[in-house]
This record gives C-alpha cells, structure tokens and sequence, in this order.
C-alpha cells in the first residue's frame, strides 16, 4: 500500500536545512528517484515514509495528507474554479453585449435615425446581463459566506 505525503512539507523541510535531494536520498537511504517523486506530490511505500521520517527525525505521520482534509482541499479548488469561470462568462457576455450593441446603434442611426428600433434589444438584452451580473454576485456572496463559516468550524 502506498501513502499520500505531503510534498511541500517534505521540500520545505529538506530546503530548510540545506540539503539537496542526493543529501536526503543518502540520510534515508531511498534512492533519489524516489525523493523525486515525493516531492512532485507522488505517493511512497510506507518504509520509505518511514526513512524519510527517520532522516528528518520526526514520526512518519506528520508527513501523512489526511483523505479527508485532501479532498476538501479538492472540492474548494474545483468550488474556486468554477466561480472563476462563472465570473469570466459574465465578463464575455457583458462585454459582447457592449460590442454589439455599439454596433446595432451605429446601424441604426446611420439606416433610420428617426425609429430607434435599438433600444428594444437593448433593453431585453441587458436585462440579462444584468441578471447574469446579479447571479454572479450573488454566487460569490454565497463563497464568501461559506469560506467566513470554515473559519468559524475549524
């Protein structure tokens, strides 16, 4: 069975400490491959947390990434994400609404300047953009909620 560790505290560590991964791979005695890919948030054979547990002079656990904490920290990266991308739509939406409405306006002031027949698809249009705006506002109140309430939990 091979365990999860957690790779920055493992680099920062050995870091600290001036050591190169040829310098741990040494005081472990696990090859420097394997340091490796520890460090690049690969998993490792118990015995080898355990050498590198013994080398840093510490228990194997404090290297050990709780599943639970993992994926936690998981779902709020794909949370952030997601609202990330959801503010991005807002901003093409808003900003493609702009472009084709100066464009309808120019249109329409150039063909019939006395029947501004444009102001009706900007009036629906921007309806929802502004209820676009609205959603994404109200979904990064509710993040922010939600991160305020973590605060409180942990």
């Amino acid at each position: 069975m091979r365990n999860k560790l957690d790779a920055d505290k493992i680099k920062n560590w050995r870091k600290e400490r001036c050591w190169s991964q040829e310098h741990l791979a040494d005081l472990s005695g696990i090859s420097i491959r394997t340091i490796q890919r520890v460090e690049n948030g690969g998993v490792a054979a118990p015995d080898s947390a355990q050498s590198l547990a013994a080398a840093f002079g510490v228990d194997a656990t404090v290297f050990m990434i709780d599943a639970v904490e993992e994926m936690d920290r998981t779902e709020d990266f794909k949370q952030a994400k997601n609202n990330l991308q959801f503010k991005l739509s807002f901003w093409i939406h808003l900003f493609t609404y702009l472009f084709v409405m100066a464009l309808l306006i120019s249109i329409n002031l150039a063909k019939s300047p006395e029947d501004l027949w444009v102001l009706w698809p900007a009036i629906g249009w921007g309806i929802g953009v502004a209820a676009h705006g609205m959603s994404v506002a109200l979904v990064e109140y509710i993040a922010d909620t939600e991160k305020q309430l973590k605060v409180f939990d942990a």
